[in-house]
């Protein structure tokens, strides 16, 4: 989080600093961007004297200058540009420095944080993009929906161009089913089967561990377990119920579900050190066999799946269905929101010419160029399915989404999926997950496509802390689960409160 107050003098500084150094008096032209050195090109510049955009974008193993995609884009803009990098470390304080010291980068992508992004527009610190994009941004408003857009406003302005994430469900349960297998069992259902499953295989050991294995462990930074969380109407952090949206510590399917993973862990069922296991420790206990069962992300299959071949080549894994609890109850929650949001800093010495940019990037058949390239070459096309053709897409088209500045949100989706496809066990868990489990049990993120709320924004990964050492200490005994009335009290009295309150006004203003 930002430290606001060190980073407005820092801002104020450097912005002055900035327009006093280009010998302006600080207004804004007509189209709302920042600096003279802007002001003084606009009107002579021509389009066979475009200048050399600075760019400033996550980082990267890889140069973004040498990459092959650098050369595409410039051929197909017209612009030059030369592209930087935040360091892998410490990254939003890197880039704290380089906004309050007024660096004359024209565009900046960051992860989709709209709090980070929201403080610098109410700094001052940025660009409003809103009548550039009117003027300059044909292909961005036919690109990017209205909806996307209006998270972005700031005070009713628009300050960045948003790269929308894919709504799909990323993760489940990854069960052994060659041990389903030799005990004769079939794939759990409910959550009753899959408690059965566990006792039979702590009971019968199918993969010859004893008491060194267990036959479930998780994440202990995750405590609130995919699939099963769904089984107790929390798939997602915020839940719709009476019509309002409800924290999961609220929810009375919290204490349900901390009670549930309790017995697990008292029966031997849950792993007895999963509170200190990292992601890496719990995927080394499944590929080496202690483990029957983990949550898992679709992306993370290859990996896995190689290492548990080559230590048991005749293993078989599958992703558990969702599993339904008390009156067929269940859900899988589904990512959203945006991965990237892009926006021109105010010391931005050509915010016209970022924007035309940006728009020229996002013009169809460029656009696709970029994202997958050119079929028969990167990808086939058949049945409505694009496909990847290796290794050169891979090579030449793997980094292509640090070059997108916006996306087509009604075809990236669909080209995206050549990416999935580059692994068929990968394309199949992914596919798994968002085809075969029913529409209805793959749950959308409420909270998705919300504009910056500063009271959630400022409190929400503290209070998400709060609610994993809770979980944990309840499962290992540590706490009741009757505790759970007194956590929801300190909960509230730590933001939880504040940001309900202004998580609904959002909520029923676009319920309307």
């Amino acid at each position: 989080m930002i430290n606001r107050k060190w980073l407005t003098l820092m801002l104020s500084a450097g912005l002055v600093a900035s327009i006093a150094g280009c010998g302006s008096s600080g207004n804004t032209n007509k189209e709302g961007a920042a600096g003279s050195a802007a002001e003084q090109t606009a009107g002579t510049q021509t389009e066979s004297a475009k200048p050399e955009l600075k760019t400033l974008n996550l980082w990267s193993k890889d140069d973004y200058n040498t990459y092959t995609l650098a050369k595409v884009v410039e051929e197909k803009t017209g612009y030059k540009v030369k592209y930087e990098m935040l360091p892998a470390d410490k990254a939003m304080d890197k880039l704290n420095l380089l906004i309050s010291s007024a660096e004359p980068y024209d565009v900046i992508t960051i992860t989709g944080e709209k709090a980070v992004y929201t403080d610098y527009a109410k700094m001052g610190a940025l660009v409003d993009l809103t009548p550039l994009i009117d003027k300059y941004g044909e292909n961005i408003k036919a690109s990017i929906s209205p909806e996307s857009f209006e998270a972005m406003k700031v005070d009713g302005k628009i300050y960045a161009i948003p790269n929308r994430a894919g709504e799909f469900a990323g993760s489940s349960l990854m069960i052994r089913t060659d041990w389903l297998d030799k005990l004769g069992l079939k794939m759990p259902t409910t959550l009753d089967e899959l408690t059965a499953v566990l006792k039979a295989f702590k009971e019968k050991d199918p993969g010859g561990n004893g008491d060194k294995g267990a036959p479930l462990s998780i994440d202990g930074a995750l405590a609130t377990m995919v699939n099963v969380t769904g089984a107790f109407g929390i798939a997602t952090g915020w839940n719709v119920m009476d019509g309002k949206l409800v924290a999961a510590p609220v929810h009375p399917g919290f204490k349900e579900y901390l009670s549930y993973m309790a017995d697990l862990y008292k029966q031997g069922l849950l792993d007895k050190e999963f509170a200190v296991n990292k992601d890496a420790t719990l995927k080394e206990k499944f590929t080496s066999g202690r483990v029957g069962v983990i949550p898992l992300a679709w992306y993370d299959i290859p990996g896995i799946a190689d290492a548990l071949t080559k230590n048991f080549p005749d293993a078989k894994y599958a992703y558990v269905p969702a599993l339904k609890g008390k009156d067929g109850q269940a859900g899988i929650g589904m990512s959203g929101g945006f991965d990237r949001l892009t926006f021109i800093p105010k010391s931005s010495k050509h915010p016209e010419d970022a924007i035309k940019w940006i728009n020229a990037k996002l013009d169809k058949e460029t656009f696709k160029l970029i994202a997958i390239g050119e079929e028969g070459k990167h990808f086939t096309y058949k049945d409505g399915v694009y496909s990847p053709i290796l290794p050169l897409f891979t090579d030449e088209r793997g980094l292509a989404s640090n070059y997108l500045t916006g996306i087509d949100e009604k075809l990236y989706p669909v080209y995206w999926q050549a990416r999935v496809q580059k692994d068929p066990r990968l394309f199949a868990g992914f596919t798994f997950l968002n085809k075969e489990i029913p529409a209805e049990f793959r749950i959308s993120d409420p909270l998705a496509l919300a504009p910056s709320l500063p009271e959630y924004s400022k409190n929400n990964a503290s209070l998400n802390q709060m609610i994993n050492d809770f979980a944990v200490k309840v499962i290992v005994g540590e706490e009741s689960v009757d505790a759970v009335a007194a956590f929801v009290e300190k909960y509230n009295a730590a933001g939880g409160e504040a940001s309900a309150k202004e998580v609904n006004e959002w909520y029923a203003s676009v319920k309307k």
